[in-house]
């Protein structure tokens, strides 16, 4: 194994050699546009990281690391080191020269010259970056649990929980894996991906919100993220950070693809075609719950009565959600290996998220669809200047 102070006194400076991304999942891009133009940039700075409210990019890859600092100043250097890459990777620009001999300073993969490309890199830990290894546990959020199995869960420790979390964000699948690659090299020696899930979003078809692979528009009652009260009501912590949960929901497609149309509407609640509760004739008409108590348009075991009902109750358990489609080709046995990598931000963890995963218990959708993976993360509040970093009040 590397040695970690080795890393940790060359860590600001010149990269070791790139790490080897054991247990990654195949790169699944989506087309580039056929005519890139502006090349522009999220800012960084700010008092809430990029990539939770930002627009959604077309790829991402989320990313859990076990954290091999030996004690808290390696774990600081660490922080600064991922505060430092993020700098230059989400502002772009030419990487300097390397010494004759030396490994160069960048993949090469983007070019002489890393463009932003809307770049976002959104960095969280988990609850087990609080045990004894580095003197945090008085300093951990009540909030801040390891993900919980629930009922009709199938998941594989091996994809679950992690010390630290990386959503990486762009409009290009290279600038994404070029942003792994970099910080990979970077961090070598002090953390070790955990386990990785790459996606893509769609492009809206015909028209409105995406689709998801099971063909239904997803995301269409999402929160209003430039309402800043509502984000600081349901999002955003006092601090500047916010809770995420990462879930990968395979969906079983040879069983779902021989399911009626008129039965998976149901399931969902929603038209196929257009994204219209079926009570409505618009995709973003609201279902009408009240005036059908019964559920005789919408069954009350759909998945969007579920998780929302609309009644004042649950106002309080929405999240904004961020999803991504994954497909991972096929599995040991030949069956496809597709889902949902669903990604939500909330204030509260079991107020919002579990809440509505409660009521999502045994909903008919469940015999086509396996969570397998996934964990609970703070998002740190966001880098505010150049002399700041991810985490500062955390170790400091």
């Amino acid at each position: 194994m590397t040695d970690r102070r080795t890393f940790m006194r060359g860590a600001l400076g010149v990269g070791v050699a790139g790490a080897a991304l054991a247990g990654a999942s195949p790169a699944r891009a989506t087309p580039a546009p056929a005519a890139p133009v502006a090349d522009p940039v999220v800012a960084f700075h700010g008092a809430h990281q990029a990539g939770v409210t930002t627009p959604q990019q077309r790829n991402a890859s989320m990313v859990a690391f076990d954290v091999l600092a030996a004690d808290r100043r390696e774990l600081t250097d660490l922080l600064r080191v991922l505060t430092e890459r993020a700098r230059f990777l989400t502002s772009g620009g030419t990487p300097p020269e390397a010494g004759i001999g030396s490994p160069p300073m960048d993949s090469g993969v983007l070019g002489p010259t890393v463009p932003a490309d809307r770049l976002t890199v959104t960095v969280g830990v988990g609850a087990s970056l609080f045990d004894d290894r580095y003197g945090l546990a008085d300093r951990k959020p009540a909030g801040l649990t390891p993900m919980r199995a629930f009922p009709n869960d199938h998941l594989d420790e091996a994809r679950c929980h992690g010390d630290l979390s990386l959503q990486l964000c762009a409009d290009n699948w290279d600038t994404v894996s070029h942003a792994l690659r970099d910080i990979a090299k970077h961090t070598r020696g002090a953390m070790q991906v955990r386990w990785r899930i790459d996606g893509f979003v769609s492009p809206p078809r015909p028209s409105g919100t995406p689709r998801n692979l099971m063909g239904f528009k997803d995301g269409t009652s999402n929160l209003d993220v430039s309402d800043t009260a509502l984000m600081d009501q349901l999002v955003w912590l006092p601090e500047g950070g916010s809770y995420q949960v990462i879930r990968i929901i395979r969906i079983l497609a040879e069983f779902w693809d021989r399911v009626s149309l008129l039965e998976q509407e149901n399931m969902i609640g929603r038209r196929r075609d257009t994204g219209a509760p079926l009570d409505g004739d618009h995709e973003f008409d609201t279902p009408r719950y009240a005036s059908d108590p019964i559920g005789t348009s919408i069954p009350l075991t759909s998945h969007i009565r579920r998780a929302n009902p609309r009644v004042p109750q649950t106002d309080g358990s929405r999240i904004l959600r961020r999803p991504y489609n994954y497909d991972l080709g096929v599995d040991s046995v030949g069956d496809l290996d597709l889902g949902l990598v669903f990604v939500c931000y909330q204030r509260d963890l079991a107020a919002q998220f579990e809440a509505v995963q409660t009521r999502l218990a045994d909903e008919p959708l469940v015999d086509y669809i396996q969570p397998v993976g996934g964990g609970y993360f703070l998002v740190l509040p966001g880098v505010r200047d150049a002399g700041d970093y991810f985490g500062r009040a955390m170790v400091g």
